[in-house]
């Protein structure tokens, strides 16, 4: 799918400089697959607290083979 998009070319060329690639397209799509990382990883850190757990599990137990 060809995009035709105006992207700040001061941005970028940092981008490509401290990513080290050498085509602007793998450099933008590197940038989004990590924005979309760190976006995931704030929905989980949201999750923190929220699961209940039952504090009688032996989590040492069920790491045993001869149960």
């Amino acid at each position: 799918m060809a995009t035709n998009l105006s992207i700040d070319a001061r941005l970028l060329d940092d981008a490509l400089k401290i990513g080290g690639l050498k085509t602007k397209k793998d450099t933008v799509n590197l940038a989004l697959e990590e924005f979309i990382k760190r976006r995931k990883q704030t929905e989980i850190i949201s999750l923190f607290g929220m699961v209940e757990y039952n504090e009688d599990y032996d989590y040492k137990r069920a790491r045993r083979r001869d149960q």
